[in-house]
């Protein structure tokens, strides 16, 4: 029985959260995807955004948010995402 190869190449956002996303660069975990930006005129996804660590408990907040542009994922594995960012250029 022959597959269809295009659906099986794609993956939802809730297999995507649940992957470590780790910079080429820095060898660095950044976490776990929790958003994706779109762009509502084309439909293509923009970025992946990635929550900052929480600070002291998470009793005064979270460090800024990673937005990695979606054309800077390298590839996408079983249990991870690989990304080559400068890091600094991608926090807000």
């Amino acid at each position: 029985m022959k597959k269809n190869k295009g659906v099986h190449d794609m993956i939802r956002l809730s297999e995507l959260r649940y992957k470590e996303v780790i910079n080429e660069c820095t060898c660095r975990r950044l976490g776990c995807i929790e958003d994706l930006e779109f762009d509502e005129k084309c439909g293509q996804i923009c970025a992946v955004i990635i929550p900052g660590q929480c600070k002291c408990f998470g009793l005064f907040g979270k460090e800024e948010e990673f937005v990695i542009p979606f054309r800077c994922i390298r590839q996408i594995g079983p249990d991870i995402v690989l990304v080559e960012v400068d890091e600094k250029a991608v926090t807000r």
